[in-house]
């Protein structure tokens, strides 16, 4: 046993020495002080950067099929009413989407930007307790109420009863899908002129509109627009108004303010360009018609956390630009035109593993030691040399 711990004794990389012989300095204590100072905050500046997260990026081409975009919006009209602002969306694969009111809500506001009432996008009072009937005259007690159409109806509906029309807004979304122009004198519909429909589009005047929800369209290049007017298509999928009766369109005033816009979810460090934008005044009540574009690059991205939670999200970049049209047809709108890019952003975060964290405090505390004891060393023996010197009276 004596002759293994010898061995291991012969092995030892750390001689000792005897208390006896070690030679206290006062330069070696003030070289031990600053040295421990100093692997301190070498130490503090290695710990923080172990706890802080790394974030990498990639650049991979976009093969992903199939996918849908999220689009979240929340915009000011300061000088368009409510019931005068639809929301219209379409791609290039065809496929549209008019006066969208799913995830979307409307707040009148005064000209201070106060809400004045906040709902769902509709226009119009709640259906009529006794309206006309198809057939004319009063509901009797024991009838079941079945608005007409106007023509603008097939006669049963997919479930094989009588297609119905009980409110103004139904009449109108029949009166598109059958491409026909809402009449301009809405009090020639029962149902309209029963809800106060011309009424409480005169009641918003004056008021602005704050408009604020989300769409989810095909994930490919398309457009979408605020429009001052509810839209349809005639026979020559020409794009035209129902409301323009309502108020002149050559002193609308489209003027907004962007208080959010992005392409699906938020995540750490992601900024978007028209976030709190500033209010574009972009013409007088008394100018003609005005078309204010928004050309988005949108740059698919994926972010996944340290703890591995993905986030599927977009970055955008945006160009503006507005013309002030008089041609017979425009549209006075805000309108987002957007194309994907066929690249996407990859985005983890990592922590410093700890065995790298370990190997750099190894090195820090060895490093500072190493190099304390060889500047101690020099002195010690500089001044050890100087003084034997001195002392031999060659340094009189």
């Amino acid at each position: 046993m004596n002759k293994l711990f010898n061995r291991f004794r012969n092995l030892d990389a750390h001689p000792k020495v005897y208390d006896e012989f070690n030679n206290r300095t006062v330069t070696g204590g003030v070289i031990t002080v600053v040295s421990t100072v100093i692997m301190f905050f070498l130490f503090i500046s290695e710990m923080s950067l172990y706890l802080q997260t790394n974030t990498e990026s990639k650049l991979l081409v976009d093969t992903s099929t199939g996918e849908t975009l999220d689009i979240n919006f929340d915009i000011k009209f300061p000088y368009v009413r409510c019931s005068l602002l639809s929301l219209d969306a379409m791609d290039v694969t065809g496929e549209e989407h008019h006066n969208i009111r799913h995830n979307v809500m409307k707040r009148r506001i005064d000209i201070y930007g106060n809400v004045v009432e906040e709902r769902q996008d509709r226009i119009g009072a709640p259906r009529m307790e006794m309206p006309l009937q198809r057939h004319g005259g009063r509901l009797g007690d024991d009838e079941e109420y079945c608005g007409s159409c106007y023509g603008a109806e097939a006669e049963f509906d997919e479930d094989g009863n009588h297609h119905c029309c009980n409110s103004c807004e139904e009449v109108q979304e029949a009166y598109t899908k059958m491409y026909w122009a809402f009449p301009e004198n809405t009090d020639s519909i029962d149902q309209c002129h029963r809800e106060g429909y011309v009424q409480r589009v005169k009641d918003e005047e004056g008021e602005g509109c704050n408009i604020h929800g989300s769409l989810q369209i095909n994930k490919v290049a398309g457009h979408f627009q605020f429009a001052t007017g509810k839209s349809f298509l005639n026979q020559s999928n020409s794009f035209l108004l129902d409301l323009l009766a309502l108020q002149d369109s050559n002193h609308l005033n489209i003027s907004h303010q962007i208080n959010k816009f992005s392409f699906g979810a938020q995540y750490p460090g992601l900024v978007n360009p028209l976030d709190d934008d500033e209010v574009k005044w972009v013409q007088g009540p008394i100018h003609g018609h005005g078309i204010y574009q928004y050309f988005i690059k949108v740059v698919p991205t994926i972010y996944e956390d340290v703890r591995g939670r993905v986030i599927y999200s977009n970055q955008y970049s945006v160009t503006e630009h507005f013309s002030d049209s008089k041609e017979q047809g425009s549209v006075p709108g805000v309108f987002f035109s957007y194309d994907i890019s066929p690249i996407k952003v990859i985005f983890k975060e990592s922590h410093t593993p700890f065995l790298h964290f370990l190997t750099n405090v190894c090195a820090i505390i060895g490093g500072v030691f190493t190099v304390a004891g060889i500047v101690d060393s020099s002195i010690y023996y500089g001044q050890s040399k100087i003084k034997k010197k001195m002392e031999l009276g060659k340094y009189r």
